[in-house]
């Protein structure tokens, strides 16, 4: 099969790329603008087209030519501050950009399509953990451009029979096991890299928003989810997609979560390095506790973790931030 991925320099896409070459039964498009994807994060021997999907005439020429059986997108901005700051460009960018992505595809009678979805289209929901059925409550323009996206895709099916699956999660994390390639964002908000640059030096310390929550240390619990994970339901959702030819959604959660003075004291173990911290004052519209759990994950795609502590996603990411702490400038 021919796959097209959509974004495929970017944090999750490259991940997906280096699994799915591993598969001889895949063949492998990228397209990606780069404007947040790393040209060196894709595979030897990858086929590449710099393009964006707002691009028609791009899309229409690069479906043209290479006729994919399926597209996995991954492309669109993911701040949800920034969001807040500048919804029109977040519309553009993650909607109508999936909306031409759609218009080639049913052009080029292409029919499977995987999308890299969020939980945080379930705003702060009292609902714990979430649930693969509970009801989406989207509360910012980059969860409400996840929820759009999913809606137009359902009347898309309807319309144009096209098949899909949409693929809930809240913190992808961690670095490929080769350490070669992992996370690389500007400017980087993710906690985890942020921890990671105090064991580096290159911070003094990392903020704690809030430790008087009801959790187990008064820190907020959140799920985190291994990159590697996150790109093999990718695949196990395509693979089902193919065999069953019926659309779907899925939450992909760990149930239970890490606080975040959960993941400062792994960092610290893994990097053997002092990890200070500041606590400063409660985020507006933070919830104390936000997890998913993934039954229907488990149950029809026969997905599991492989990276089921949080220790484990830590020690992946250090490997790769220790020997690229300029990222890919390295």
């Amino acid at each position: 099969m021919r796959i097209l991925i959509c974004g495929g320099a970017g944090y999750i896409g490259s991940h997906l790329a280096r699994e799915l070459s591993t598969q001889s039964a895949y063949e492998i498009i990228i397209i990606d603008n780069l404007s947040k994807g790393h040209l060196m994060s894709i595979p030897n021997g990858i086929i590449f087209e710099k393009a964006d999907i707002r691009d028609k005439k791009a899309l229409d020429r690069i479906f043209f030519k290479y006729k994919p059986d399926a597209v996995m997108n991954f492309c669109g901005s993911i701040s949800v501050g920034e969001s807040v700051n500048d919804p029109l460009e977040y519309y553009e960018n993650n909607v109508v950009g999936t909306i031409y992505l759609l218009q080639a595809m049913i052009k080029h009678n292409v029919k499977y399509f995987i999308f890299s979805s969020s939980a945080a289209i379930f705003g702060n929901t009292k609902e714990i953990p979430i649930t693969d059925d509970t009801q989406p409550e989207p509360i910012s323009p980059y969860a409400d451009t996840k929820f759009s996206i999913e809606k137009i895709l359902a009347w898309s099916e309807n319309a144009y029979g096209l098949k899909y699956v949409c693929l809930r999660y809240f913190n992808a994390c961690g670095a490929h096991e080769s350490g070669d390639i992992g996370e690389d964002h500007d400017p980087e908000t993710h906690l985890i890299p942020l921890i990671l640059q105090v064991a580096l030096g290159q911070r003094d310390s990392i903020s704690i928003f809030g430790d008087d929550y009801e959790t187990k240390d008064g820190t907020c619990v959140r799920d985190y989810i291994h990159v590697t994970d996150i790109a093999t339901a990718h695949i196990k959702a395509l693979d089902y997609l193919i065999r069953e030819n019926k659309s779907e959604s899925f939450n992909l959660g760990s149930g239970e979560g890490y606080t975040v003075k959960e993941i400062i004291n792994a960092a610290i173990n893994i990097t053997g390095h002092p990890i200070p911290d500041i606590v400063e004052a409660r985020r507006a519209g933070d919830p104390a506790i936000l997890i998913a759990e993934s039954t229907r994950a488990e149950q029809i795609l026969g997905w599991k973790r492989k990276y089921d502590t949080i220790e484990s996603i830590v020690a992946s990411a250090w490997k790769y931030h220790k020997t690229h702490a300029n990222g890919y400038d390295n």
